[in-house]
């Protein structure tokens, strides 16, 4: 299966991150599952931004359900990266997020992939329905 690699224009949103010594494997690129911190690290990031993410006393909280990643091109250790997100499908409850890395002057993804959020409530740890505050916000980098 050949994958199209995303473009920069396929997402909303930017974050500039480093590798680190310790994303590199034995084999000299970073390591498959670095990647998904890079798009957590990115989603998170967003969240804080747009005060949406409250560690200790949040009334719901995301638990991830569901990932994916495709990889294009390695990366090794050290480059400086752009890790694109965006909002591809907004639920009653859930979220996916898309998110791809980009060396930092390049245009085309080197990975791409996506995770789904349900939120729950914190107590009852039960799915809960997203609050509009938290849903507008979603709509800005919502890109289908």
């Amino acid at each position: 299966m050949k994958i199209i690699p995303h473009k920069k224009s396929n997402y909303s949103c930017f974050y500039n991150l480093s590798t680190r010594w310790k994303d590199n494997d034995v084999y000299g690129h970073v390591n498959n599952v670095v990647y998904y911190e890079y798009f957590d690290t990115a989603v998170n990031m967003w969240l804080i931004e747009n005060n949406l993410l409250d560690f200790k006393n949040g009334e719901i909280v995301g638990f991830i359900v569901k990932s994916g990643c495709d990889f294009i091109s390695p990366i090794s250790h050290p480059s400086n990266l752009c890790v694109g997100i965006s909002a591809s499908s907004i639920g009653t409850s859930s979220v996916t997020y898309r998110a791809a890395v980009f060396k930092i002057n390049d245009e085309t993804a080197s990975a791409q992939g996506f995770f789904t959020h349900v939120y729950v409530n914190r107590v009852k740890q039960k799915a809960s329905p997203i609050p509009q505050k938290f849903r507008d916000k979603l709509q800005r980098i919502h890109q289908p």
